[in-house]
């Protein structure tokens, strides 16, 4: 029961991880009909900004809590600007091409941002630095016979946080209504004043700051991170999403914690060469039992 428990934590810590992600991709889809294949590498490139700011805030004496607050929003914001310049020069012009044109172009800023990555900041791993690393990450909480890690605490209760501050700008703010709008009829929200390009801005500015959240996290979970970081992470998040339900916040959320789980129970009660396969053989189950996912039908026109 000890070890089922210690697993299920260490399955959801990694289900929000790809919750986080997963986001980005139902948030733009929802507005646009696109599926963003860029966020993979925005994700990368705010876990390598998150560990570009905690080496500046060691050179000023910063640490603890404020030196992780400050990581945290440097990455997000980081994220937020590559995010809005991917938009603005790879996807706005082509609004309103074919949809393979989009395609294209996103594969290539998928590429693109990996190899400037990889061309500022070397072939090899980036680590995370040690003196910027707070030692109180490394306790453990007993619960039940299992050892909760005071860093899966704080990074679920971060992550938790995010997606809760997100459903309530989606759902009791203006911009929010606009989103929602926007997702329901471009034209008609465009008919009675709603700025299109300000709210996809926006969108792809949110989805991309809860992906630079996501890369902090795993750099303080693997304490180092690689220019191909995000395209594994992509395509699970991905996964995630249509596994919930594309479009529907709360399906990302789902599909997440589901995709994390599985691979976590795989790995540790089947196979973990398998963790993998058996992520996408659930994925291809749900799909063919409901299409539209597990929460798509009843969200996926209002996410």
């Amino acid at each position: 029961m000890a070890d089922f428990l210690q697993q299920t934590v260490n399955g959801l810590s990694l289900g929000c991880v790809y919750a986080l992600l997963a986001l980005g991709y139902t948030m733009v889809y929802g507005i646009l009909q696109l599926i963003n294949f860029a966020h993979g590498e925005v994700y990368m490139v705010g876990a390598y900004a998150g560990i570009l700011a905690a080496g500046w805030l060691v050179a000023t004496g910063s640490s603890g809590l404020l030196l992780l607050s400050c990581v945290f929003l440097f990455a997000m914001a980081y994220a937020a600007v590559v995010g809005l310049a991917v938009e603005r020069i790879a996807y706005r012009p082509l609004r309103d091409a074919p949809r393979l044109c989009l395609l294209i172009s996103a594969m290539g800023v998928s590429f693109f941002l990996q190899n400037a990555v990889m061309l500022t900041q070397g072939k090899g791993d980036k680590v995370f630095p040690q003196e910027a690393y707070p030692a109180f990450l490394d306790g453990v909480i007993p619960v039940a016979g299992a050892t909760i890690g005071v860093k899966q605490v704080l990074l679920v209760s971060s992550s938790l946080l995010l997606m809760a501050f997100l459903r309530v700008l989606v759902l009791h703010t203006r911009t929010g209504r606009a989103m929602r709008a926007v997702a329901q009829d471009r034209v008609a929200a465009a008919l009675v004043g709603v700025r299109i390009d300000r709210v996809v801005s926006m969108t792809f500015a949110i989805g991309s700051a809860l992906a630079g959240a996501a890369g902090v996290i795993v750099s303080l979970e693997y304490r180092q991170v690689g220019t191909t970081l995000g395209f594994t992470a992509g395509l699970k998040a991905f996964t995630a999403a249509v596994l919930g339900g594309i479009g529907s916040i709360p399906g990302a959320v789902l599909g997440g914690g589901l995709l994390g789980l599985t691979e976590t129970y795989t790995a540790r009660y089947g196979a973990s060469e398998y963790k993998d396969a058996v992520a996408f053989v659930l994925l291809i189950a749900v799909l063919l039992l409901r299409p539209t996912g597990i929460l798509g039908h009843s969200q996926a026109g209002r996410a």
